[in-house]
């Protein structure tokens, strides 16, 4: 047993206890001895292969530490990473959450909301106006946001953004039926033992 705080080698085997009775176990990834956080890689949740879950354990809070299997040898090199590609997927990310927190303290109905995350899965250059939605720099959709208020000089853009709000009103509409018939369907009864 490891006393919570001492030294990890990269690339040994550890089993920790949380003070929640949580038991956690990884392959030691990183630790720093002045915060006393270790992190751990441990297979991903997701299931999904060659994907890894990391985990921060604050070693303040863990009860118990147990090294498995230390390593002695080198660790192998980690993967690299492509930071550029990282820092853009955080920019559209942030974007984006700024993107709906606007539409929220804009008042916009959820119907806009939803119109406006079905529009931008298919054409990123979306964005609000007001409670308006502009697509391309081109198309505005006001509020209630149906087909026919898609406004915009006549042409392609015009035409595909009205074929997208008429799809995404159909889906909805799909939904709400199959919703409908879910709730209307019959529950199968509990049989009921005869009196005799």
């Amino acid at each position: 047993m490891a006393a919570p705080g001492e030294f990890f080698s990269v690339g040994s085997l550890v089993s920790c206890r949380t003070c929640q009775e949580q038991r956690l176990q990884g392959e030691v990834v990183a630790f720093d001895y002045p915060s006393k956080m270790l992190a751990i890689k441990c297979p991903s949740s997701s299931g999904k292969p060659n994907h890894a879950d990391i985990l921060l354990v604050n070693l303040q809070y863990v009860s118990e530490v147990e090294i498995l299997s230390d390593r002695s040898d080198t660790p192998p090199p980690l993967a690299s990473l492509n930071v550029s590609k990282l820092a853009t997927k955080a920019r559209t990310e942030k974007e984006e959450k700024l993107s709906q927190a606007y539409a929220i303290s804009a008042g916009v109905s959820l119907e806009g909301q939803q119109l406006f995350q079905t529009i931008h899965k298919t054409i990123k250059d979306c964005k609000w106006q007001d409670k308006n939605i502009v697509v391309m720099e081109e198309v505005v959709i006001a509020p209630p946001y149906q087909v026919e208020n898609c406004k915009g000089k006549e042409g392609s853009a015009l035409s595909h953004v009205r074929k997208i709000v008429e799809k995404h009103f159909r889906d909805v509409e799909s939904q709400k039926v199959l919703q409908q018939q879910r709730s209307q369907a019959p529950q199968p009864q509990k049989e009921t033992p005869l009196s005799s």
